[in-house]
């Protein structure tokens, strides 16, 4: 009886499109947790790096709004095709949010420049390094934090993400 329901249920096409793209769905939140098993909760380390331009920026200076951090290199492939995202919600944040990259593995200041030019990096974008990725447990890029306003970890990803997903972590959408 139960299956004779089940046949008919699965036999119409919403039915089956929707059971599809819950799985789908599914898949991709086990997938995502997954990535970010091992990434930090709660309390952020510090961050006290220095920007492009040579002023330092603190994890402490960004306190008071929600806070976006965005670990790149400039030689990642997926972090050049998701930049785009990065600016655009650097550009729906506005004054309501920071939006911070930083480049976590590169050769000099000038490979940080030119791909912050080329990809019109929202500033600051900071240099960070091997050191600044293990504390914060970068093991792949890229890699976004989202902080609260007491700069409390909030939420990760890792890969490519779009501009909603990363507006609705930043605000903690549910």
């Amino acid at each position: 009886m139960l299956a004779t329901r089940w046949s008919a249920l699965r036999s119409r096409r919403a039915v089956r499109w929707a059971i599809d793209v819950a799985l789908v769905a599914l898949l991709l939140v086990g997938v995502q947790a997954w990535q970010t098993r091992a990434h930090l909760r709660g309390d952020a380390p510090a961050l006290s790096l220095r920007s492009l331009d040579g002023s330092p920026v603190t994890l402490t200076a960004l306190a008071g709004k929600p806070t976006m951090i965005a670990f790149f290199a400039p030689w990642c492939g997926v972090c050049k095709a998701n930049e785009g995202a990065v600016v655009q919600v650097a550009g729906w944040a506005g004054a309501r949010a920071n939006v911070v990259s930083v480049a976590s593995d590169y050769r000099d200041v000038d490979e940080i420049r030119a791909y912050a030019s080329e990809h019109e990096l929202p500033a600051p974008v900071l240099l960070g390094g091997t050191a600044t990725a293990r504390a914060w447990r970068v093991q792949a890029f890229p890699t976004y934090y989202f902080l609260d306003e007491e700069g409390r970890v909030t939420g990760s990803s890792v890969g490519y993400t779009t501009a909603a997903g990363m507006a609705a972590r930043l605000f903690a959408l549910p």
